[in-house]
């Protein structure tokens, strides 16, 4: 999984957004990666968005039958990889978009619908090279 995270253009000189940085889920950590020209502060903002302390979100699909209220995602897996994206950056007054890795894959398979499109996703991942 990959995030690419960009400011918003300032709307005069450029209207566009700016990208700031990008980082890679590498199945055990993240990986960032910051480009040359990137604003100043980049790679700071980027280690607040991904340190490695949990996140707490509010996604109804992580909690158990008639349980409701935040669910704490500690630091090690994709989810909270992708909730510490979502949940983070826009303290940083970042954007993130979330990008599936160029994993080569065969298709649909049949006999793999009965997993999860999040247990898929982390399968995916999980033999990424």
């Amino acid at each position: 999984m990959l995030a690419i995270l960009s400011r918003p253009g300032d709307g005069e000189g450029s209207p566009e957004p700016v990208e700031v940085g990008r980082a890679r889920w590498t199945g055990s950590g993240v990986q960032l990666v910051v480009p040359e020209d990137a604003p100043e502060g980049a790679r700071e903002a980027l280690e607040r968005v991904f340190r490695a302390t949990p996140v707490v979100i509010d996604d109804p699909s992580l909690r158990s039958p008639r349980s409701r209220g935040p669910t704490i995602l500690e630091p090690g897996d994709l989810r909270w990889f992708i909730g510490a994206a979502s949940s983070r950056a826009e303290r940083e007054s970042l954007s993130v978009q979330l990008v599936a890795s160029d994993v080569p894959v065969m298709g649909w398979d049949p006999a793999g619908a009965y997993r999860t499109f999040q247990e898929s996703v982390e399968r995916r991942e999980r033999i990424a090279p």
